[in-house]
């Protein structure tokens, strides 16, 4: 507990006064570095964990969520009315890819063809948005591209480009790669640069009969209700699907997302050096506080205080300074995340320069979620922080010599 007399000697001593000017300044630094450190890792945090939010959005809105690829035999489709597998998927669907090149008088291009069904091809998310544009149904002899790819190569919807697979064809003058002509039926937007620069839609019996493909190893595509909880949905699909090989979402971006993991708790721990450093600057703060006290300081132990309550009082000083830092520097971190969209328009506008290249970072706004749980995190560190640095100033302040500093004041 803290007594009457410990709460009004604190509160006298954290006032500014004229004659404590270095003090001030020191003490005035030390709340100014603190709340920038936390405002800078919630701004950071939040910033990231926006942008992993908005790529998974993206991944998962272009790609299957859970692929089943048979070894040996077809798929069994009485499995399809396993009631687990219906209560975790949304849609599922047969389909195939293959790598082809397209090929024109003035250039060449690689591409991933990934084969439909036409009633299959309209259940996709990417073609029921509504940056969608041309026909939804993936006809026989007709192709859907990117955005991307369509305006580097100026392709239009009714073009006509020309696919080589890099299977062969027999003929009279040997082996020769198969070719052929697709008219551009529809042209769609992921809104991932990558996708949309290198993947084309194709029907599925098309893509088989250009690779040599066989119907019975064409692939279940799975796309799942909660995507997001990835990890113990493929437990089950394995479980389902236990003659066939099961690979998600996750499997084929895990590097990307494991670096922005590294990435992140690389920057979490950096960006703490912040709020240590400035944390320091409280203990130089309580040390002179503690040498300009020292009058008042033997007088109160003059008059029967406590060492216990002379280090409660020093203490509090400076769990006051940090922890009102720390709730300052939350709500600077929560508004700047909340606005960093408009403040970066504005800087951009302000200084004629693109502070987030929607070609380098796949997206055209930066990306903010603010995650309670990180922002908890971060106060209880600098919190911590702040009552480890302040803990020596008030042990020295209670263990000083009363004779001695009343003799020599």
């Amino acid at each position: 507990m803290i007594s009457q007399l410990e709460k009004e000697v604190t509160l006298r001593y954290l006032k500014t006064r004229k004659k404590d000017g270095f003090l001030n300044v020191i003490s005035i630094f030390s709340f100014i570095g603190i709340s920038l450190g936390v405002a800078v890792l919630i701004i950071v945090m939040s910033v990231m964990n926006g942008f992993r939010t908005e790529l998974v959005e993206k991944i998962i809105g272009f790609n299957p969520h859970a692929v089943i690829k048979p070894y040996e035999n077809p798929i069994d489709e009485n499995l399809f009315t396993n009631k687990e597998l219906n209560d975790l998927s949304k849609v599922f669907v047969y389909s195939n890819s293959g790598e082809g090149v397209l090929i024109n008088k003035d250039y060449t291009k690689g591409l991933l063809l990934r084969g439909y069904l036409p009633e299959d091809y309209r259940k996709l998310d990417v073609v029921e948005s509504r940056r969608f544009f041309g026909n939804k149904k993936l006809n026989p002899s007709h192709i859907s591209i990117g955005k991307e790819l369509s305006f580097n190569y100026d392709i239009k919807v009714g073009d006509k480009i020309l696919i080589m697979s890099p299977t062969g064809v027999q003929t009279i003058v040997g082996n020769l790669p198969k070719q052929k002509t697709y008219i551009v039926d529809s042209i769609f937007d992921s809104e991932i640069s990558d996708f949309d620069h290198n993947v084309a839609f194709i029907n599925l019996n098309d893509l088989e009969n250009l690779f040599d493909l066989k119907t019975s190893n064409r692939n279940l595509e799975i796309y799942l209700k909660n995507p997001k909880n990835i990890e113990i949905t493929k437990k089950k699909l394995e479980s389902i699907f236990q003659e066939y090989y099961v690979y998600t979402w996750s499997d084929l971006n895990k590097s990307l997302f494991s670096a922005l993991k590294v990435e992140r708790n690389v920057m979490f721990i950096i960006l703490s050096l912040i709020i240590i450093v400035a944390a320091f600057n409280i203990i130089s703060g309580l040390t002179i506080l503690v040498k300009n006290k020292t009058r008042e300081i033997a007088i109160l132990k003059s008059i029967g205080v406590l060492n216990k309550s002379i280090s409660k009082i020093f203490f509090m000083v400076g769990f006051i300074i940090g922890s009102l830092a720390t709730i300052f520097g939350i709500i600077l971190g929560v508004l700047f995340s909340i606005y960093i969209e408009n403040i970066r328009e504005f800087m951009s506008n302000v200084f004629s320069i693109n502070l987030f290249p929607e070609e380098i970072y796949f997206l055209s706004k930066m990306p903010s979620e603010i995650n309670p749980g990180s922002i908890f995190l971060i106060a209880i560190c600098s919190i911590i922080i702040t009552i480890i640095v302040s803990i020596y100033p008030a042990i020295k302040a209670s263990r000083m010599n009363t004779s001695r500093a009343l003799k020599y004041d």
